[in-house]
C-alpha cells in the first residue's frame, strides 16, 4: 500500500471549501477554520484601531496604519521575546523572571518567528488597507506595502493551512508542542526522543515506560506533534481502537474524513497499551498484542510487515526494573514481528 507522504492540491480544495462554506455547527471546528478565523481577526486589528486612530485623533491615514502596524510589532516582539527569555537564567529583576527552569526540549524558535512575522503582516495588512480604502490608487506607497505583503501572505497561507491539516488529521487528543513537556527525564533518554525525531528512515520503534503521571503521553504527542509540523503524516491511536484496526479488511478505503490511516501515515503512536499504577496486573501482555497483531491466526504477515516498517511510539505501563537475567518482553515482541534491534528504543520516565 502506497504511503501517505504530501496532501493533495485536490484534498487541499475540499478542506478549504468546507472550511469557508460549511457549517461548524455540525461539522466540529477544524485547526484549519480556526487558524482563517484567526488570521480575519488579526486583519481585523489591524483595520479598525486604524479607523478610530484616523476618525478620533486626526491622523493621516497612511499614519495612522503605520503607527498601528508599529504597535502590532512591537506587540508580538514582547509575545516573541517573553518565552525566549523567561527560560533563560538572568540577574535581572526587570526584564522576565530571573532563574526560572530551562527547557527541557528547546523550542524550534525559528518556526515561532515564522508564526509570529506571520501575524504581524496580517495586522499590518488590515491597517494598510484602511488606508488604501481612504486614499484608493491615489498613493503609490501604501499599493507597493500591501502588494508585498500579499506576496508574502500568500506563501505564509499556503505553508500553516497545509500544516494546521497535518497535525488536524493526526488526530491528537489535546494540542501540546514538546517543548511544553516538564518532566523529568535523564539525558541519555532525551537523546533517543531527538535521534527519533531526526530520524530520515522508517521502521524505528521507541517503546515509552512511565508510572502515573509520568509524561508518557505528553511526551508522545509533543513528538508526534513536532513531525506533524514537519508534514510528516502522523496518526494518534488508543490501543483499544488499535487492536480493532487489526482485524478490519487489508483492502478496506479510507474513511472520507480521512487522509491517511494507521497503514499508510509515515508515523504512528499508540498509547495506553498497558496501563500502570494503581492497576498492578498486566491486562495487555506481549504476547496477547502478538496475538492481536496477527488477528488470532498463526501469523498474519500483512500486519507484521506494516508495523515492521513503519515509525511508531508506544506508549506503555510502569517503569520497567529489569534484572540482566530478565529479558526485555516488550522489546522481544518487536524483534519477533520482524524490527531490526538496533532500530529499537526504550524509555523510561
Amino acid at each position: 500500500m502506497k504511503i501517505a507522504k504530501n496532501i493533495s492540491v485536490q484534498r487541499i480544495l475540499q478542506q478549504l471549501k468546507a472550511d469557508l462554506i460549511g457549517k461548524d455547527s455540525y461539522r466540529g471546528v477544524t485547526l484549519t477554520y480556526a487558524w482563517l478565523a484567526n488570521q480575519f481577526g488579526h486583519i481585523s486589528l489591524g483595520f479598525i484601531p486604524t479607523f478610530l486612530v484616523y476618525y478620533f485623533l486626526n491622523i493621516e491615514a497612511f499614519k495612522a496604519a503605520l503607527y498601528v502596524a508599529t504597535f502590532w510589532f512591537l506587540f508580538e516582539l514582547y509575545n516573541f521575546l517573553g518565552p525566549l527569555l523567561s527560560k533563560k537564567e538572568s540577574n535581572s529583576d526587570v526584564v522576565f523572571m530571573p532563574k526560572k527552569s530551562k527547557y527541557i526540549f528547546e523550542p524550534k524558535w525559528f518556526n515561532v518567528a515564522f508564526d509570529t512575522f506571520t501575524d504581524v503582516c496580517f495586522f499590518s495588512a488590515g491597517s494598510f488597507l484602511f488606508a488604501f480604502c481612504i486614499y484608493k490608487f491615489n498613493n503609490k506607497m501604501i499599493i507597493i506595502v500591501l502588494a508585498i505583503l500579499a506576496i508574502y501572505l500568500l506563501f505564509a497561507t499556503r505553508y500553516w493551512y497545509i500544516t494546521k491539516m497535518y497535525q488536524f488529521y493526526a488526530r491528537f487528543p489535546f494540542q501540546f508542542r514538546l517543548s511544553q513537556w516538564d518532566f523529568s527525564i535523564n539525558p541519555s533518554d532525551k537523546l533517543k526522543v531527538e535521534n527519533f525525531l531526526a530520524v530520515k528512515n522508517s521502521g524505528n520503534h521507541l517503546l515509552i515506560f512511565g508510572s502515573l503521571s509520568a509524561g508518557k503521553t505528553s511526551l508522545g504527542v509533543g513528538m508526534l506533534n513536532e513531525l506533524s509540523i514537519k508534514n510528516n503524516s502522523c496518526l494518534y491511536v488508543s490501543a483499544i481502537k488499535m487492536f480493532s484496526y487489526f482485524f478490519k479488511d487489508e483492502d478496506a478505503m479510507l474513511e472520507a474524513y480521512e487522509i491517511w490511516n494507521w497503514k499508510t501515515a509515515n508515523f504512528l503512536m499508540i498509547d495506553d497499551i498497558n496501563p500502570s499504577e494503581p492497576i498492578q496486573n498486566a491486562l495487555i501482555s506481549p504476547t496477547k498484542l502478538v496475538s492481536f497483531i496477527d488477528t488470532l491466526k498463526p501469523e498474519n504477515k500483512y500486519n507484521r510487515a506494516l508495523l515492521k516498517n513503519k515509525n511508531i511510539i508506544w506508549v506503555l505501563g510502569s517503569k520497567q526494573f529489569l534484572a540482566e537475567k530478565n529479558k526485555d518482553e516488550w522489546k522481544e515482541m518487536l524483534l519477533n514481528i520482524g524490527v531490526e534491534e538496533q532500530k529499537i528504543s526504550v524509555i523510561n520516565l
